[in-house]
């Protein structure tokens, strides 16, 4: 949350010249509704159901760049799918962020559903707990602190290169 997933996806595939695809947004078209509406009306079990339902879509029918919402890589089934498309030679990029730049993305007022309650310390609860998550599915690990969107697609466009 607030490592600028979406922002830097779309700057990567513009430079890449493919598309671009939020698992989020396809969740949002799917059922006309946002994914904080889905959280405060259905619950997060709900959502995780919806949001693991695109993930696996996307795998199977994109070819370009795609971008998980925080909380997909949590799914079992959604860490098996990315593990197949890493071994059939696909990259996952983990942008990883500290917490002030987090925090400074968010905002404090955040209306994130994830983030209900004291912001900074929801933030740093999550970012602590899914860390080693993101680790494990990623095949390159890209620092987000203090860089611009365009900068850290740059990077990850030359360590997919290589």
């Amino acid at each position: 949350m607030g490592a600028g997933k979406s922002t830097v996806g779309a700057a990567l595939a513009a430079r890449s010249g493919v598309a671009a695809r939020d698992t989020d947004t396809d969740v949002e078209e799917a059922t006309g509704r946002t994914v904080a509406d889905i959280f405060v009306t259905d619950g997060e079990t709900s959502f995780r159901a919806l949001e693991r339902e695109a993930v696996a879509a996307a795998l199977s029918g994109h070819d370009g760049v795609l971008s998980l919402g925080g909380g997909a890589v949590l799914d079992p089934d959604s860490r098996a799918g990315l593990a197949e498309y890493v071994a059939s030679g696909g990259d996952v990029v983990f942008l990883r962020v500290g917490l002030a730049d987090a925090v400074k993305r968010v905002g404090l007022g955040s209306t994130r559903p994830m983030l209900l309650g004291n912001v900074r310390g929801r933030i740093k609860t999550l970012l602590d707990e899914r860390a080693p998550v993101y680790e494990s599915v990623a095949t390159h690990t890209v620092d987000t602190d203090g860089r611009s969107p365009e900068d850290v697609a740059a990077e990850i466009e030359e360590l997919i290169a290589r």
